[in-house]
């Protein structure tokens, strides 16, 4: 909590002058508060960079005594940062509607979205992967996940759907990372007999990244619908960076799920359909050339709108209109 970061309120007093923009990030939560009473102690300008909107997260996602008046009186403090602000800056659409629902000014809020690093990250063949061939995927068709798995996302639609293809030959499940729910995830396959189905992975270094995101030919990322609008999987820049097409097992509607169907990169299902699922992987798994074309259609995207720099450009552009 703010209160409890006397150490971090002397640091930012210390540093900050006159005319300074001030950065607040969303992690710890509630840390605009007390970026926005430095900033008017001194002079400076706020700008809130949210990458999740806290207490609402935090609600939805059930965590104890984050309910009724608390709630209320934390959701009071965070807009009156947001609205105190320069600038708040948002990483999707669905953010913005639910910042521009608590009355903050249109013109203070803006969509900058995240971004992966394209340049190190771009798509690599399979026969010229050594983790494909290190993990024994070569003959396999396999559906990733690079990431955290964590509170916010789920794992029962894709696990539903690996039940029914526990007699595939090529279909195989990876997972790279780590979170909250992977021994859930874990102990689910086992006690399920998927175990031959599934194969995990810890995180990969950084410069290991390009190869195990490109190990796969399709991605799976997942939000629960209730959190739509509250955070985004920043895992979609990556995918896109290595020219993979994703699964989005989201709301139709989501933030994902929208730029998926727009730029033809993959596909959506909603949570909880896994034989829509199941269906969709089995005729992905012999078709392709459409896992090409979506892949070529997730890096033209990523390449059109969602470069590092182009993140920059927008940034330096917010930035430099802050007087």
């Amino acid at each position: 909590m703010v209160s409890a970061s006397p150490s971090l309120w002397r640091c930012v007093l210390a540093l900050a002058d006159r005319g300074d923009v001030l950065i607040a990030k969303t992690d710890p939560p509630l840390l605009s508060v007390l970026a926005m009473r430095a900033a008017q102690r001194r002079g400076a300008h706020l700008v809130n960079w949210l990458q999740d909107l806290y207490p609402e997260l935090a609600v939805q996602l059930g965590i104890p005594l984050l309910r009724g008046p608390l709630s209320q009186g934390l959701s009071y403090l965070r807009d009156s940062s947001l609205k105190a602000a320069a600038a708040n800056v948002v990483v999707g659409h669905r953010m913005a509607e639910r910042v521009l629902a608590r009355a903050v000014a249109a013109d203070h809020v803006h969509v900058i979205h995240n971004w992966s690093d394209d340049e190190q990250i771009s798509p690599i063949p399979h026969a010229d992967n050594p983790l494909r061939r290190e993990w024994g995927l070569e003959d396999k068709f396999v559906v990733g996940y690079s990431g955290n798995l964590g509170r916010a996302h789920e794992f029962k639609t894709i696990l539903a759907a690996s039940e029914r293809l526990r007699a595939h030959p090529r279909i195989v499940f990876a997972f790279m990372g780590g979170g909250h729910l992977l021994n859930e995830l874990a102990d689910a396959v086992a006690q399920r007999g998927l175990a031959h189905l599934f194969r995990f992975f810890p995180y990969q270094d950084q410069a290991l990244l390009k190869y195990s995101l490109c190990a796969a030919d399709v991605h799976w990322i997942s939000l629960r619908p209730e959190v739509e609008g509250l955070v985004v999987p920043s895992k979609f820049y990556g995918v896109a960076a290595a020219g993979r097409p994703m699964i989005a097992i989201t709301a139709k509607d989501g933030e994902i799920a929208r730029l998926v169907e727009q730029y033809a990169c993959g596909f959506v299902v909603e949570p909880g359909n896994a034989q829509e699922l199941a269906a969709a992987l089995v005729r992905l798994s012999t078709d392709t050339e459409r896992i090409a074309a979506m892949g070529k259609n997730a890096r033209a995207m990523l390449e059109a709108h969602f470069t590092r720099q182009e993140a920059f450009n927008r940034w330096r552009g917010l930035l430099d209109r802050i007087e």
